[in-house]
């Protein structure tokens, strides 16, 4: 049986087991001189006990040649691809192997159990893990607590908090940047697109957003607001009913530049040009932007320095060493292209 203070331990495992503590760090380590019935009976255990294991203290030379866990959530966005190439790049620089997994945003059948997962994880070795665009369930994050094992968020969906060490960029910043410069284009009649409301990231832009506008003395009507979320469909689909209005917006700031390339494609299938209509601006300075036609004015996020960031934190944390801040942003940045212009006539 469990101990009633607070987690179980390796010993309450092994009892319930009846077998021994080293047999019981055997399979948690995954060793091979273990018979298959005692394995199986020590994993079963292992699952009703709900352990996890704690994972070693590595010293510091021997993170050369480590494994960190990369996590993303669903399917990989021109975003995820950029952070994935900060972050392999830094895990070269220093020696380190990165894996790659996709955590399910949803519990749905097969899904693995916080515990099982993070089990997982420790089993096969893995130093820290690095979460893009936190969607970790608060048992997920529970359990990586428990193992003490070291975790890295990027730009997460919910407020920064001092358990959880999280890195991202100067959102408010960026989305007044992005406002301001149409504004100082001419354009009053100006409406954000973003994702979620109750994401972290796309609030912060929105009030940037809204400053910009509130410094001029500009009432952003209801209608102008629109939270549809993040990809090229969700853009499609809001810019039409953006356009769709009695008065429509001259500009819109979309809170990806995914989501902007959608209301692009919007636009042209009601028969606008941009920006001669209309004037777009992303957030995020993907590949897409370069490519898009005309090519999109964006707010830049640092994307590979803030995999680079994650990465070397992670290592920090693993370590034991100390750091600086449970939280840092980088400085995001106004990129002008082709996309924006003055308001029509």
């Amino acid at each position: 049986m469990p101990s009633k203070e607070g987690p179980p331990k390796l010993a309450d495992v092994a009892a319930s087991a009846g077998v021994s503590i080293a047999t019981v760090s055997k399979v948690l380590n995954g060793r091979t001189d273990v018979g298959p019935e005692t394995r199986a009976r020590v994993h079963s255990i292992l699952q009703q006990h709900d352990y996890v294991g704690r994972r070693s203290e590595p010293a510091e030379h021997a993170l050369k040649g480590a494994t960190v866990e990369l996590v993303f959530h669903g399917e990989l966005s021109g975003y995820d691809v950029e952070i994935l190439h900060g972050v392999v790049e830094a895990a070269t620089q220093v020696g380190v192997t990165v894996t790659v997994s996709v955590r399910p945003s949803r519990l749905g059948r097969g899904t693995k159990r916080s515990v099982d997962w993070v089990r997982d994880v420790i089993t096969s070795g893995r130093s820290a893990v690095i979460d893009v665009v936190d969607d970790l369930r608060q048992s997920d994050l529970a359990a990586l607590t428990r193992a003490r094992l070291p975790l890295v968020v990027i730009d997460p969906i919910h407020l920064p908090q001092r358990e959880v060490t999280s890195v991202g960029t100067t959102n408010f910043a960026g989305g007044q940047a992005a406002t301001q410069h149409l504004l100082s284009l001419g354009h009053r009649r100006i409406a954000y697109m973003g994702s979620d409301a109750a994401f972290a990231y796309s609030q912060a832009r929105l009030h940037g957003y809204r400053a910009a506008l509130e410094a001029e003395g500009i009432t952003v009507p209801n209608k102008y607001v629109r939270h549809v979320g993040s990809t090229f469909e969700d853009g499609v689909a809001g810019g039409t009913a953006l356009l769709g209005l009695p008065h429509p917006p001259t500009a819109i700031f979309a809170v990806t530049d995914d989501s902007a390339a959608g209301i692009i494609e919007a636009a042209r299938v009601k028969g606008l040009q941009v920006p001669q209509d209309l004037s777009v601006v992303g957030f995020d300075d993907t590949p897409i932007a370069r490519l898009l036609s005309p090519p999109l004015t964006t707010v830049r996020q640092p994307l590979r320095e803030i995999g680079l960031v994650a990465l070397r934190t992670a290592l920090r944390l693993a370590t034991g060493e100390p750091i600086e801040s449970h939280h840092v942003e980088l400085a995001t940045e106004l990129v002008v292209r082709s996309s924006t212009g003055p308001p029509a006539s």
